[in-house]
């Protein structure tokens, strides 16, 4: 995933198999997981430690040999602790394209509100099937296509059945607002950016706004918006040979003391030792 994008556009796998796998430690520049959504469903699967993973603001903590489907749409990202993690990233629509499925059981499965979000218990027949396509996918046998595909559908039929996702009470209407200001601090944190600002983004007073935002991300407006910039300039010290005063000024730092110390906060490191 690309920091600088919060609504992921990046094409999956290949057109006529549009699924991708990614490979999670602490050494890939994308090791934490800010905030963002895509049009595609998603797998995660931990292989060792532990991820807290925030679901449309829900908290679900993930164990070793814990799964999590993540439906379209849903705002998730989290934070990896001593942690290796594996994503499968999915475009179902495409999938299911032309696919002799019951137009009844899919036209149900893809108008679910969350898309069936939720944890996969180590051990259970839902995580167990979440860990065979892993497990095909990462070895690419001669006709691994077909079985990760057959075993998505059996993993959805069970979803289907046990009709089992995110709790009802979450206010959409107040997901999307909020992923409207996710949205602006995803195109504008370059620039100064004031928490009446984000507020107005979302329609809410100063007061609420906080409160609502500090729920959904469990930071403050001003907490996340640092995160993600440090995030952002992580990357690029990773990816670039940008001075660090460059990347500090392209993250929305103007002050280079305020950057090493907010950068230090979340990293546990410089700016310079994070590079090295």
């Amino acid at each position: 995933m690309n920091y600088s994008e919060l609504h992921e556009y990046k094409k999956r796998g290949t057109f006529d198999f549009p699924i991708e796998l990614y490979y999670v430690d602490e050494n890939e520049p994308r090791y934490q997981m800010p905030l963002h959504w895509h049009l595609e469903y998603e797998l995660i699967l931990v292989l060792s430690g532990s991820f807290t993973l925030s679901l449309d603001g829900q908290i679900v903590e993930l164990e070793k040999g814990d799964c999590a489907w993540i439906g379209d749409g849903v705002v998730h990202g989290g934070t990896p602790n001593n942690c290796v993690y594996e994503c499968v990233v999915f475009d179902l629509g495409t999938l299911l394209h032309d696919t002799p499925l019951c137009s009844k059981s899919a036209a149900e499965f893809l108008g679910n509100e969350n898309g069936f979000s939720r944890a996969l218990r180590k051990e259970s027949a839902e995580a167990e099937l979440a860990d065979r396509i892993f497990q095909a996918m990462e070895t690419e046998q001669k006709g691994y296509e077909w079985i990760t595909v057959g075993l998505l559908w059996q993993l959805m039929g069970r979803l289907l059945r046990s009709g089992s996702g995110l709790p009802a009470h979450i206010n959409r209407n107040q997901i999307i607002r909020l992923k409207n200001v996710l949205t602006y601090i995803r195109n504008n944190y370059k620039e100064p950016i004031t928490l009446d600002e984000l507020a107005a983004v979302a329609g809410m007073s100063s007061k609420y706004f906080c409160r609502a935002f500090a729920g959904f991300t469990g930071k403050t407006p001003i907490e996340y918006l640092n995160y993600y910039r440090i995030e952002c300039a992580c990357e690029k010290l990773n990816l670039t040979n940008d001075s660090i005063t460059e990347i500090a000024f392209s993250c929305g730092f103007n002050d280079m003391s305020y950057f090493s110390r907010t950068f230090k906060k979340y990293k546990q490191l410089t700016p310079s030792s994070y590079r090295k």
